[in-house]
């Protein structure tokens, strides 16, 4: 839903990314009322944050999350107090729009939302609304019509509150002037490095040293306790490859949904395009039309170099190579302008010069396809697997209850349930308690369950933890390794060698600012200094923040200046800065107009933050952090 919610405003959408993330889930009521009864994580106005409420964000989160990295995250990332109150944070922000919005009686009417549904691209099928695409959506959220549209409205009206105060940041010429030149001034540098290996020689380490350091520091020397365990997976898409889809069956279904399998006209094109953006200016594009009007005499005179044109002369990089071929599309495939002509025009005929927000085409239609039920043949293969994956759901869906209940009522095998559900039972290399593990084993819950009392004393099988949707694991403990200490013998030779590299980087480090303090008085030093080289604040050049906070940092006034930083675990970096070049803005330099959107939305979070700031003074919001820190949520 928030897909739909978003325009083309790109701060409104940065704002929205950050305060829409549980409005997709709970809505209006939610914000205006109490969920629940006891004491709620915060308060803002006459309202409260319940605990619910935090917990399904928080569940929503790890979803999302889960679904971006491949279904790889672990649980306990989330149960921090910064996680939770991140996203607490985003609930109050989201319940002061709320009330604001009630306050300031802001109203979607009945045209406006049809409008605004019936525009949203991935509704429209060939250009159209789609009442099914729409239902489909509507059911994939799990609401009614009336209750998603409820939740719309909201949504709607959440951006016409921020729009004029996102949007009413106003730039300085003068401001933006000096902020960009401080971006883009350059400063000449040359390094040299302190490394610890270097001062290796000079370490003398007590007798005792090693000693010492074993004794207090014990912990770091025990060896984890560790399982090696055999596992079985039931997923869908392991019940889905075992099922068996006849001929007739995949038939039956393509003769019962043709109309999936229309597919609207198509049409080939090859183009030739002269870059000109929408905003370019008028003197850029009027020499591109020129240079486009040019060959499209050429074009026309002699079509069948259509292809050798492009080539040549075409600034699509994608399709220049090609002679200008673009290969199929449909309606909705290319830009309107684009689409529009080339619907338009017969076989092999030329358009004339087309502008877009790209710049001006020369289009020449290659081919037509008219509107066609996609044959047998060409849609069986996704047919079978859509047949395939509908029975793995279901034989998932009917074999889950019973999978749970069988390795729990035959605790000490799984063998019964891996003949029964015909899956490869497999064992895994030692895992060790709190490391990293490889999937499965990277579910906080399954780890836990391993590692249980019952299942290292008893051996008995895990209960069948829900690794990712439509995944069930069970394991049990095959070998068992307690924890040991490991003897100082065996770790001696390691504890020397980081103890004389902490002494080492002690003294590179002492060595370093020892030197900045000799440069910065004008001693000439013997130091190898690496090549120059040139560095800004939007080009590094491979410097560490830091280390490039530090040569901006250094006063210029006199060359050369030098700058030195500290650099953990790597020793000292001296910066010999040789000359300084200020920053210039260009007129129509791209990096100039980044930089200056870059600015401007810096602008517009200060004024979005500080109506923020008037909200949360308007309505009062107090955190309950005992409840918010508590373990018992």
């Amino acid at each position: 839903m928030l897909d739909l919610v978003r325009n083309n405003k790109k701060i409104t959408q940065g704002f929205l990314a950050l305060i829409t993330l549980p409005f997709a889930f709970w809505g209006v009521d939610s914000y205006v009322r109490n969920a629940d009864v006891g004491a709620g994580v915060a308060t803002v106005g006459s309202s409260k944050i319940s605990r619910q409420e935090l917990q399904t964000a928080l569940r929503e989160q790890q979803e999302r999350m889960r679904a971006q990295t491949g279904g790889k995250v672990d649980p306990a990332l989330f149960d921090t107090p910064q996680v939770r109150r991140a996203v607490l944070d985003s609930l109050v922000t989201q319940r002061l729009l709320a009330e604001q919005a009630q306050k300031a009686r802001l109203v979607v009417g009945n045209d406006q939302l049809a409008q605004f549904i019936a525009a949203v691209p991935s509704l429209q099928e060939n250009g159209k609304f789609s009442k099914e695409r729409y239902e489909a959506l509507v059911a994939a959220q799990g609401m009614s019509k009336e209750m998603f549209e409820a939740r719309l409205r909201q949504d709607m009206a959440m951006q016409q509150l921020m729009l004029p105060v996102t949007e009413a940041g106003i730039t300085g010429q003068v401001a933006a002037g000096r902020w960009l030149a401080t971006q883009l001034e350059q400063r000449e540098i040359a390094e040299a490095r302190l490394l610890p290996e270097a001062y290796a020689g000079q370490v003398k380490l007590a007798a005792d040293a090693v000693q010492k350091y074993y004794e207090g520091n014990r912990k770091q020397f025990e060896s984890p306790e560790q399982v090696r365990a055999e596992f079985l997976v039931l997923s869908r898409d392991a019940l889905a490859a075992q099922a068996v889809v006849g001929d007739e069956e995949i038939k039956a279904s393509y003769r019962s949904r043709m109309d999936r399998y229309k597919e609207g006209e198509m049409r080939r094109a090859s183009h030739i395009l002269i870059r000109a953006d929408k905003d370019a200016p008028e003197a850029q594009a009027k020499a591109a039309r020129a240079k486009a009007d040019e060959l499209l005499v050429q074009a026309r005179k002699t079509p069948a170099d259509f292809a050798r044109l492009a080539t040549q002369n075409s600034q699509d990089p994608g399709s220049a190579a090609k002679g200008g071929d673009l290969d199929w599309f449909g309606r909705g495939g290319m830009v309107k302008a684009f689409e529009d002509t080339a619907f338009a025009l017969k076989e092999g005929q030329i358009s004339d010069v087309v502008r877009s927000d790209f710049g001006y085409h020369i289009i020449r239609v290659t081919g037509i396809r008219p509107e066609r039920v996609k044959p047998f043949d060409d849609v069986k293969a996704e047919i079978l697997a859509e047949l395939k994956r509908d029975a793995g759901m279901k034989k998932y869906a009917e074999a889950a209850e019973a999978f749970g209940n069988m390795v729990y009522e035959q605790a000490d095998t799984l063998k019964p349930a891996a003949e029964k559900w015909k899956l490869e039972l497999r064992q895994t290399q030692w895992l060790a308690r709190g490391g990293k593990l490889a999937a499965p084993f990277d579910n906080q819950k399954l780890a836990t369950a391993l590692f249980s009392d019952d299942g290292l004393k008893n051996k008995r099988n895990t209960e069948a933890v829900e690794v990712a949707p439509g995944t069930l694991v069970s394991a049990r403990v095959l070998e068992h390794k307690p924890a040991a200490l490991l003897p100082l013998e065996t770790v001696k030779g390691d504890i020397e060698k980081r103890l004389i590299r902490d002494e080492a980087l002690k003294l590179a480090m002492k060595d370093g600012e020892d030197k900045l303090a000799r440069l910065a008085k004008g001693e000439a030093l013997d130091l190898k200094w690496s090549p120059a080289r040139s560095v800004s604040r939007v080009a590094a050049q491979g410097l560490p923040p830091d280390a490039l906070r530090a040569v901006f940092k250094a006063d210029a006034a006199k060359l050369p200046a030098h700058a030195g930083f500290a650099s953990p675990g790597n020793g000292y970096a001296l910066y010999r800065i040789s000359s300084v070049k200020a920053g210039e803005t260009v007129k129509d330099d791209p990096r100039s107009r980044a930089l200056a959107q870059q600015y401007a939305r810096f602008v517009a979070e200060e004024e979005f933050a500080a109506w923020m700031a008037t909200l949360k003074e308007r309505y009062s919001v107090e955190i309950n952090n005992a409840v918010l820190e508590s373990k018992e949520r």
